[in-house]
């Protein structure tokens, strides 16, 4: 089906909510979409439930030509990617290379301090409701939002649906 394409997926090194990662990721592979999973260390990240997961790549030497689609995974341990210039980096040329860029959870932040929501339909966790909207975002009250070629979603129970509109949008491509 999507053989040939390749996502990132973002995750904490510490606190990356599981489900938020784990159902993404299995839609995606069951599409035939090839997995690369970045975080800010190679040793193995835990998440909130207990999941560990071994990264591929650190998100500073990720590179987006690589992929065709950049997805942030939430839970709280997210927040270390806020400020951080790697992971704003990423969403920003993702964004200017036309790939897929999605996010879930408190995640959608990140893309808000990357500046590329301004004037985009955009959905998010409750917390992060006004950071988004300061950041120029039309906020929507949706599990999931998709604008374009970017998905954004509130939180875990909306994880596999999110995942099925990132495999959407790879199929537009």
């Amino acid at each position: 089906m999507l053989e040939g394409k390749k996502a990132l997926i973002v995750i904490a090194h510490d606190v990356f909510r599981d489900e938020e990662y784990a159902e993404p990721r299995e839609v995606l592979e069951r599409a035939g979409v090839e997995v690369v999973v970045a975080s800010s260390g190679l040793s193995e990240a835990k998440g909130r439930f207990g999941l560990t997961v071994h990264p591929d790549i650190l998100v500073k030497d990720a590179e987006v030509s690589d992929y065709d689609a950049v997805v942030f995974v939430g839970g709280g341990g997210s927040r270390e990617y806020f400020n951080d210039p790697s992971a704003l980096g990423l969403a920003r040329d993702a964004d200017d290379e036309g790939k897929v860029l999605a996010a879930i959870c408190i995640a959608p932040h990140i893309l808000a301090n990357a500046d590329v929501l301004k004037g985009k339909k955009a959905t998010t966790y409750e917390s992060e409701i006004g950071a988004l909207k300061e950041k120029g975002a039309i906020y929507t009250d949706k599990d999931v939002q998709v604008d374009g070629k970017l998905i954004t979603a509130r939180g875990p129970e909306a994880a596999r649906d999110f995942g099925e509109e990132v495999v959407n949008a790879l199929q537009r491509m």
